[in-house]
């Protein structure tokens, strides 16, 4: 059974850091495109980070802007999301998500079969 779970979510004071992680189980998570997804209060999801297998291609949305860095570790089949100087903006649900076709790199939202249940990210002082 496919799942993802992603945790590291808080409450974090603007120019803090936060590390998500997204554990997946019931598949190699190594050999699929991973995406980062937010969604804020009133707002539509959209794509934050996303990585192809082997990390050969990552895509990085503009409001990123140097910010967030996703690493893989294969072992722990276990996708990371290190986000730094966070801004109040950043606040929202953060979702990681699989694209379930191999050798897909497309993390348009609609191309993702399975999702986590998120994680809640609050920036404010």
């Amino acid at each position: 059974q496919v799942q993802l779970v992603e945790s590291g979510g808080g409450l974090v004071q603007p120019g803090g850091s936060l590390r998500l992680s997204c554990t997946a189980s019931g598949f190699p998570s190594e050999h699929y495109t991973i995406g980062w997804f937010r969604q804020a209060p009133g707002e539509e999801r959209e794509g934050a980070t996303c990585t192809n297998s082997g990390d050969i291609i990552t895509w990085y949305a503009d409001f990123v802007e140097g910010r967030f860095t996703v690493s893989r570790d294969n072992a722990k089949n276990t996708v990371y999301l290190q986000m730094n100087d966070l801004k109040p903006e950043d606040t929202g649900v953060y979702f990681c998500a699989v694209n379930g076709r191999i050798g897909d790199n497309n993390c348009n939202i609609n191309r993702m079969h399975y999702w986590g249940k998120g994680t809640l990210v609050t920036v404010s002082s």
